[in-house]
């Protein structure tokens, strides 16, 4: 199957990094590379620095940003670790990064990668395939209370109790192995009058199983700080995010770079010498056009957020 992906609101990211010539450009979750050849194609001088921990993706990407040549350096690994790569690399600072939070549409579309609650597929999930642990790992594996708090927690779904327990009373007959079996479980612990709905009703739990095998929320808020910090004067952070737990990390992110005190509210004078690092230049999120929403359908749920480093 082709890596294919569309990316959302491009030209508003290509905006607001302000892409300079001979700046230095992270892409911190590459893709298909939808991003970062419109990045590409404004530097001259400049380099683009492409993370992945999906395999396949990067090879999608390499093909893609071939004609850049070695403008473009290709790492393979989790954009968490960014930093440490970045210090390998001799680099000290950047002039924008980019973060495309989420599950790609190939990753989804493709049923073998096991993300879809519509297609037959492995109960799998991982983004990065050299990862052993996986959805199948969690469903099987976990207590009951452990699989109701990450489906409560991850997906925000009222019924996870419900569906937790349904899952360990189905799997103490045979364990899942396909996505398909879990979604049959977690269709029949809603209201018959709401089934007609179908395996639409599944997307907030495999929403949740998705990003516990990924550890997509694991330490969200730090990293984008770290993004920031590493940006010099003037430098522009975007990041698209696609719910509210993503979004909710990323807010409270650029809130506290933003701020210029971090003391305790009662207390009367400032001690923590915290300045402020940022300016936000959303306040409230960029959200996908009417017509972009007629192309990408994907892009409803994309919230953009923007900074500049002061």
């Amino acid at each position: 199957m082709q890596f294919v992906h569309k990316p959302v609101m491009p030209g508003e990211c290509i905006e607001g990094l302000n892409v300079k010539p001979g700046g230095i450009y992270v892409d911190a979750t590459t893709g298909g590379a939808g991003h970062s050849s419109l990045i590409a194609a404004k530097l001259k001088e400049g380099r683009l620095i492409c993370f992945d921990k999906d395999a396949e993706a990067l090879a999608a990407a390499k093909e893609k940003l071939a004609p850049y040549g070695d403008k473009i350096t290709f790492i393979h690994n989790d954009f968490k670790n960014f930093s440490a790569e970045l210090d390998k690399l001799g680099i000290s600072e950047i002039d924008g990064i980019l973060f495309d939070l989420g599950v790609s549409s190939y990753q989804l579309d493709n049923a073998e990668r096991g993300m879809s609650y519509i297609a037959e597929g492995p109960l799998d999930m991982r983004m990065d395939k050299e990862q052993s642990f996986c959805a199948a790992d969690v469903v099987n594996g976990y207590e009951e209370k452990q699989l109701a708090d990450v489906i409560y927690a991850f997906g925000e779904e009222r019924l996870s109790r419900r569906i937790a327990a349904a899952i360990v009373k189905r799997r103490a007959q045979a364990p899942y192995k396909t996505t398909s079996e879990l979604a049959e479980t977690v269709v029949s612990c809603y209201p018959a009058k709401e089934r007609h709905k179908g395996r639409s009703l599944c997307k907030r739990t495999f929403q949740a199983i998705r990003i516990e095998v990924n550890g997509e929320l694991d330490g969200l808020f730090d990293v984008i700080v770290q993004a920031a910090r590493r940006l010099r004067k003037g430098g522009r952070i975007c990041v698209i995010t696609f719910h509210s737990l993503e979004d909710r990390a990323v807010k409270r992110a650029f809130a506290y770079l933003h701020s210029s005190c971090v003391c305790p509210p009662r207390q009367p004078i400032c001690t923590c010498d915290k300045k402020q690092e940022i300016e936000i230049l959303t306040k409230k999120p960029l959200t996908a056009s009417a017509d972009e929403l007629e192309e990408n359908k994907r892009a409803a749920s994309a919230k953009l957020r923007i900074a500049e480093k002061i």
